[in-house]
């Protein structure tokens, strides 16, 4: 258990961080379930905009260090692929 103050203050701090990065974590996949939604049927416009709102998301998930910037790049990636399948289609 924590006995020092600055270790005390440390476990109030990570829950807090926690709690908001659980936040921007879930506003994350909100939007990664809208496309995905959005491609499943088969709706380009939508998918379009879904697609741009996802990257939007991820990316800034990337500077509020939710995630790491590789795999946000490999995700909106495989996004994109999915979004130009989509319109080939």
């Amino acid at each position: 258990m924590a006995n020092t103050p600055g270790a005390k203050k440390a476990i109030r701090k990570i829950a807090r961080r926690t709690e908001v990065n659980t936040a921007r974590r879930s506003r994350v996949r909100t939007y990664l379930r809208k496309f995905e939604e959005a491609v499943a049927a088969g709706d380009a416009a939508v998918a379009k905009t879904a697609f741009v709102e996802a990257q939007s998301e991820v990316m800034r998930a990337v500077t509020k260090g939710v995630i790491h910037k590789n795999t946000a790049s490999r995700k909106v990636s495989r996004l994109a692929a999915r979004l130009k399948k989509l319109a080939v289609a």
